[in-house]
């Protein structure tokens, strides 16, 4: 009977002791768990510092990091492609994420391949879909853009505001998604009344080679082109070279690329009259958002055009300054024009 009063008797003081030690000490505030991090990477097939696409992306993660306290890695694969399934390979097997994102043409087989293996892991896509009839891919979402509506008003506004009713556009390569911008643009040129064979198209074969990119624009400016559309990445740079260089006008594209160059050559800012914006950056924005409201919709495409914010035309002091009343007034009406459905842009993607 004492032994079994004595056990009794020990339980009760150890869990006394137990219950002490995990209570909180008075006057002592326990932190509560700290939240994880969304932990994103960032695998560009490419370099920073194109003044356009790939650094649109990295300034939408950027706003992310900023408003939403998420972690993020910024991957440079570089310009040699036979680097880039590697990369996406060694980023999705060794990095520490909850998303990974890569953008793109390039890029869709690749992930095609890649996010199946990695059912547990999210991946985002941009500026292509991946084809989900192809593969297992229910956790990746795809964004695309309406370039070609952006690029109706980029067309509209620059046989609009030339002079010698000429104006030309710089392809990167000769893709989808390029033709796609062109055919808008062309569209846009014809209700300004440029004819057809007065919008002079040629393609860089490249993303990153600006000197490519000048001689061609030179050579368009000397058909009496006065106004020329980047659409060729980095390489359209060398457009810009040019239209200062020889007094001309030049519109860009993906990143608002006046504001951008003014920061390091305000005189050649001057020559960019608008860009074309494809705005990857709040696209990725949203995305982020969205995700973190467990809205995102993954296994599935979504197009982004000028009603949800995807494209449209920079207008900034430089469009201010430099465009008549009655060419803004045109802009305007032709945005609503397109968002009530009066104007049908054509598209390659059919």
């Amino acid at each position: 009977m004492k032994s079994k009063l004595f056990i009794l008797v020990y339980v009760l003081v150890v869990t006394a002791l137990i219950l002490t030690a995990c209570a909180p000490q008075q006057g002592v505030t326990q932190a509560p768990p700290e939240e994880k991090k969304l932990r994103v990477v960032n695998l560009i097939n490419g370099v920073l510092g194109d003044k356009s696409f790939f650094d649109s992306a990295n300034r939408g993660m950027e706003m992310a990091k900023k408003d939403f306290g998420i972690e993020v890695k910024t991957i440079e694969a570089g310009i040699d492609p036979a680097k880039w399934k590697p990369a996406l390979e060694d980023a999705a097997a060794n990095e520490e994420y909850d998303i990974l994102i890569v953008g793109t043409f390039q890029m869709s087989e690749f992930l095609q391949e890649v996010a199946p293996k990695y059912p547990d892991k999210k991946f985002i896509i941009y500026d292509v879909s991946v084809d989900y009839s192809k593969c297992d891919c229910k956790n990746v979402y795809s964004v695309t853009y309406k370039q070609n509506e952006g690029s109706y008003l980029a067309g509209l506004y620059a046989g609009l505001m030339s002079q010698s009713k000429i104006v030309g556009v710089i392809g990167g390569q000769d893709i989808p998604v390029i033709n796609d911008f062109i055919v808008g643009y062309k569209q846009g040129a014809k209700d300004a009344g440029v004819s057809e064979q007065n919008v002079i198209v040629q393609y860089a074969g490249g993303w990153n080679d600006p000197a490519k990119g000048k001689e061609i624009a030179l050579a368009m400016y000397q058909q009496g082109a006065d106004i020329v559309f980047n659409v060729a990445g980095g390489t359209g740079v060398g457009i810009f070279q040019a239209a200062q260089e020889v007094n001309k006008y030049a519109i860009g594209v993906d990143s608002d690329q006046a504001l951008i160059i003014e920061t390091t050559n305000p005189e050649q800012a001057k020559h960019i009259l608008t860009s074309m914006m494809k705005n990857v950056d709040n696209s990725l924005y949203r995305a982020i958002k969205l995700y973190l409201e467990g809205k995102l919709p993954f296994g599935q495409a979504e197009a982004l055009g000028i009603a949800e914010g995807g494209v449209g035309l920079a207008k900034n002091k430089y469009y201010e300054e430099m465009t008549p009343a009655d060419v803004k007034a045109k802009i305007d009406q032709a945005e609503k024009d397109i968002l009530e459905g009066k104007i049908v842009v054509d598209t390659v993607f059919k």
